[in-house]
C-alpha cells in the first residue's frame, strides 16, 4: 500500500512514519512519498526517517519528490498536512490579530480566519489533482483548520476525504485515566466542530462514568482540563470542553497573556524548528518535539494558574496513531470507531447535511460514517453553529474572491466583536500574506 504526505516536510513527519514503523500485517504501507515545496525541509525530515528506519527490514520505502503530480500518482491514501505560509505566515497572523487586541491562535478566531483563507484555495487546487491523478486514494486531512479544509476538499471529493485531530483522543484519554478506565474500551460521547467540541459522556460497561468525575474535586484537579477550566465551571457545563474552548470561556484572559508574552507561539516554533532543519537528526527532532509538547497552549495555562502540563501529557500517540487506525480500518475492513472529521448528513439538526463535524464515526472499507448523537444544549449550538457560519463566508470568499465576504466571516466570529475591527483585520492581513491577494472583488 502506497501513502504520500503532503507537507512531506512538516516537523511532525516523523511521528507518522513511526507509527507506519511498528505496523507488521499485511496490507501495511510499504511505501511513502514525501511531498514539499521545500527541498531543504524534505532532506531533513528523510534524514530522521532514515534513523527511524534503522535496524528494521521491513520499514515502509521512503522517496521524496517537490512534484505534486509525481506524488499522487499511484497513491492509496493522501495524508494532507500543509502549512501554507509556513510558520512565518503563522507568526503573521498572531501579530496582526494581537495588535487589534483580538486572538490570533492558528485555528481560532482571527488567525484561523486569516489561515483559512489562504489554505481552502490551495486546498482545494490538490483535491482537483487527487480526483485527476488518484481518484481512488482516501484522503486523510490534518492540514489547520481541520474542520474547514476537510469541508472544503470534500466539495470534490466527497466522503473520500476524511479530517483528523488529536485533540479528542487526548481528551478522552485523560478523562479515562483520572477515571481509572481503559481507554481503548470507553465509549466517548463526544460532539461538535474541530477544536470546538465537548465531551458528554464516557461509557464503560454501558455506565456513564462522567458524573463521577464532575464530583470529585481531586480527580478534576489531576486533569489538565480541570485545572484549565476550573472545577467549578466544568460542573456548571455538565461536560468537559476541547482545550481550544478556553479561548472562548476565558477569552479576555488568554488575549491578556498572549499579549504580554515574550513571544507568539508561532514565532517560538519558527524559531526552534529552525534549529533543529538546521542540523537535522532523530536525536535533535526527538529533543525539539519533547520541548514542543511540554510548552503546548502555556499561555492559556499561565492565563488560568494551571501550571506545568503533566507527564502523562507528553506521551506520542496522538494524530498519527488516528491516521494509523483509520487506514487499517479502510484498507483491511478493520471496523473500528474513532472520532473523525466527516460529513454530517442528519447527525446534528442545526447543520446542514454537507457541514463538517467532529463526531465518533464506524470506519470501514467504505470509509467513516457518524454515529447519531443526542442533540447539543442551546449554548453549544450557538457556539457550533456560530463558528459554521463563518466557515461558510471563508469558503464563499475562497471561492469567490469576495472582500465583503472575508469580512463577513470575521465580523461574525463570536471573538471578533466589532465590523470596523474585521475590515482593519482584513487590511492588515492582506498587508502581510501576498498569497491573499485574492480578495479583491465587492
Amino acid at each position: 500500500m502506497r501513502l504520500t504526505i503532503l507537507g512531506g516536510g512538516g516537523f511532525r513527519v516523523p511521528l507518522v512514519y513511526g507509527a507506519l514503523l511498528g505496523d507488521h500485517a499485511e496490507g501495511r504501507v510499504t511505501r511513502v512519498t514525501l511531498h514539499d515545496l521545500d527541498p531543504a525541509r524534505l532532506g531533513a525530515v528523510a534524514t530522521v526517517l532514515a534513523e527511524q528506519a534503522a535496524g528494521i527490514p521491513d520499514a515502509p520505502e521512503v522517496g521524496v519528490t517537490t512534484d505534486l503530480d509525481e506524488a499522487l500518482r499511484g497513491a492509496d491514501f493522501v495524508f494532507s498536512a500543509i502549512r501554507v505560509g509556513g510558520l512565518e505566515g503563522r507568526a503573521a497572523d498572531e501579530r496582526v490579530a494581537l495588535a487589534e487586541g483580538v486572538l490570533g491562535q492558528e485555528t481560532v478566531g482571527a488567525g484561523g480566519i486569516a489561515y483559512g483563507l489562504r489554505t481552502v484555495p490551495v486546498a482545494m487546487d490538490i483535491a482537483r489533482r487527487i480526483a485527476a491523478l488518484a481518484p481512488g486514494a482516501w484522503v486523510i486531512n490534518f492540514t489547520n483548520p481541520a474542520g474547514l479544509v476537510t469541508e472544503a476538499m470534500s466539495r470534490v471529493l466527497g466522503d473520500r476525504v476524511i479530517g483528523i485531530c488529536d485533540s479528542p483522543v487526548g481528551l478522552g484519554r485523560r478523562v479515562a485515566r483520572a477515571l481509572g478506565a481503559d481507554p481503548d474500551t470507553a465509549w466517548l460521547d463526544y460532539v461538535g466542530l474541530n477544536h470546538l467540541g465537548w465531551l458528554r459522556g464516557l461509557h464503560v460497561a454501558g455506565r456513564d462514568e462522567l458524573p463521577r468525575l464532575l464530583q470529585d474535586p481531586g480527580a478534576l484537579g489531576s486533569l489538565e482540563e480541570g485545572r484549565l477550566f476550573g472545577a467549578d465551571w466544568l460542573r456548571s457545563l455538565g461536560a468537559i470542553p476541547n482545550e481550544y474552548l478556553h479561548y472562548y470561556y476565558f477569552n479576555r484572559e488568554t488575549v491578556r497573556a498572549y499579549r504580554s508574552a515574550a513571544r507568539t507561539r508561532g514565532a517560538f516554533l519558527l524559531d526552534q524548528q529552525a534549529g533543529f532543519y538546521a542540523d537535522p537528526s532523530l536525536k535533535h527532532w526527538e529533543l525539539t518535539r519533547a520541548e514542543r509538547e511540554a510548552t503546548y497552549m502555556a499561555d492559556n495555562r499561565e492565563a488560568s494558574g494551571a501550571g506545568e502540563r503533566a507527564a502523562d501529557d507528553l506521551e506520542p500517540g496522538g494524530y498519527e496513531q488516528v491516521a494509523l487506525a483509520l487506514m487499517r480500518a479502510v484498507a483491511r475492513d478493520e471496523r473500528t470507531t474513532l472520532i473523525l472529521n466527516v460529513r454530517n448528513r442528519t447527525t446534528l439538526s442545526s447543520l446542514d447535511a454537507d457541514a463538517v463535524i467532529e463526531v465518533p464515526c464506524l470506519v470501514g472499507a467504505n470509509g467513516a460514517r457518524p454515529y447519531a448523537v443526542d442533540p447539543l444544549p442551546y449554548h453549544a449550538t450557538a457556539l457550533v453553529t456560530a463558528v459554521k457560519a463563518v466557515e461558510r463566508e471563508v469558503l464563499t470568499a475562497a471561492d469567490s474572491g469576495s472582500r465583503a465576504a472575508a469580512v463577513k466571516a470575521f465580523a461574525l466570529h463570536p471573538l471578533v466583536d466589532s465590523v470596523t475591527v474585521a475590515r482593519r483585520l482584513l487590511d492588515g492581513y492582506t498587508a502581510v500574506h501576498p498569497a491573499l491577494a485574492y480578495l479583491n472583488r465587492k
